[in-house]
């Protein structure tokens, strides 16, 4: 998604419906993502998944945050009333992620919450097969958690910004 879309031209949602659609559409892309994570951890080899992970979860983010119109360039051209309500919502619910860059370092901080299942998918690759297929599903559902929480994140800052008249005429 990021490096088809310029980032200026990428609006906030504008109604509820269009959150919800914004909503509807990351949740696939997190689905899909969560897919090929769990590809990569099926594949026998210590630490792979977790170098794809980092780089997926990286681009998922952004992506997220650019669909529902809060990367960090698009939250920095919103007024500041509203640039202000963006980071307190932002903050109230959790979505450490809305409107950053997302880093190596950030993507770590954010894995090493979910370490006992990185853990437990490099362990379960020591066992053939059912490893395998215990390491894929631990990576997905783990992948999609977290992606389907910064969904979240973002519908309700979008939501709070939207309550807030971020499309009304000033």
């Amino acid at each position: 998604m990021s490096s088809k879309k310029d980032t200026n031209w990428t609006l906030l949602p504008a109604s509820q419906r269009d959150i919800a659609d914004v909503r509807e559409r990351c949740r696939q892309l997190v689905r899909r993502r969560a897919m090929v994570s769990a590809g990569m951890a099926a594949v026998p080899i210590p630490g792979l998944d977790i170098v794809s992970d980092l780089r997926l979860f990286a681009l998922l983010i952004d992506d997220i945050n650019q669909e529902f119109g809060l990367s960090e360039q698009q939250i920095e051209r919103l007024q500041p009333k509203f640039r202000l309500i963006a980071y307190e919502a932002a903050i109230g619910v959790g979505g450490m992620l809305v409107g950053k860059l997302v880093t190596r370092e950030v993507v770590m901080q954010l894995l090493r919450k979910t370490g006992f299942k990185t853990v437990a998918r490099q362990a379960s690759k020591l066992v053939p097969l059912a490893g395998q297929l215990a390491s894929a599903s631990i990576g997905f559902f783990a992948f999609r958690q977290i992606g389907y929480q910064h969904v979240e994140a973002c519908a309700k800052v979008a939501q709070e910004l939207l309550s807030a008249g971020v499309h009304q005429p000033a």
